[in-house]
């Protein structure tokens, strides 16, 4: 049997901007010795899960702009007037947002914590980093007892929208972005392409079904969040946590 030949490409680390080989210098955003060498694959037919749609979806059609109803859109309250505060009153149906700040800041304290919180609400709270033991110690901690919180310790995304699509929550909490993988790519996690095609992939799952999402992401020593610099585009907001300076 023929070996199947090894696919790469270049992406910029700063940008996310895909190359056809390795330069010193990204065209696009113009940053030096940021050009990196993945692994990917095309062969998306074979991977189980990847054309799962996550709800009917609805043909668009040109509609003139004095024709669009305007109503109040149904906002999730959040525990804690600030989180409200500075998502101007509440979550958005459908929005993804991603939460970043420093190692050890307390980034999944809080959103475990909101999540915990949100009495009345089915979570899903998925982690790639820590073990559920883990994750019920914090939990023991803080306090707080939530009956339709669930917890999901997977890193593959095509299995992670199998459960979602399951359990039906109001809200999606990923602890990290870093850490998933799509069975599109061969690329390994954390990588440019993985990070980019899994925030697609959850941007497309929050729009498709009303569902907020929080990406909860890491900084850098240069003080960015970890990944494309195109991640923080594709969001609808972007939160950063930090400490007292």
């Amino acid at each position: 049997m023929a070996k199947q030949k090894v696919k790469t490409t270049f992406y910029c680390q700063s940008c996310g901007t895909q190359h056809a080989k390795w330069m010193g210098k990204c065209s696009e955003c113009g940053t030096w010795n940021s050009i990196v060498e993945e692994v990917i694959t095309n062969e998306t037919a074979a991977v189980p899960g990847v054309k799962e749609t996550f709800s009917i979806k609805k043909t668009s059609r040109p509609i003139l702009i004095d024709e669009v109803e305007i109503s109040d859109i149904p906002r999730i309250k959040l525990p804690g007037t600030e989180l409200n505060r500075v998502l101007g009153g509440g979550l958005v149906p459908g929005s993804l947002i991603l939460f970043g700040g420093d190692p050890g800041i307390g980034k999944s304290t809080l959103m475990l914590q909101m999540s915990l919180r949100l009495k009345g609400k089915k979570i899903v709270y998925v982690t790639g980093e820590e073990s559920e033991q883990q994750i019920k110690m914090r939990a023991n901690r803080i306090g707080n007892a939530n009956p339709t919180c669930f917890l999901l310790t997977e890193t593959n995304t095509q299995s992670i929208f199998h459960h979602i699509s399951e359990l039906q929550p109001d809200v999606v909490v990923v602890d990290s972005i870093q850490t998933l993988h799509t069975a599109v790519l061969d690329s390994s996690p954390g990588s440019i392409s993985q990070i980019r095609e899994s925030a697609s992939e959850f941007m497309r799952f929050a729009k498709e079904t009303g569902t907020p999402v929080f990406l909860i992401g890491h900084i850098t020593k240069e003080g960015s969040i970890a990944g494309p610099k195109i991640l923080e585009h594709m969001v609808d907001v972007v939160l950063q946590f930090e400490g007292d300076r």
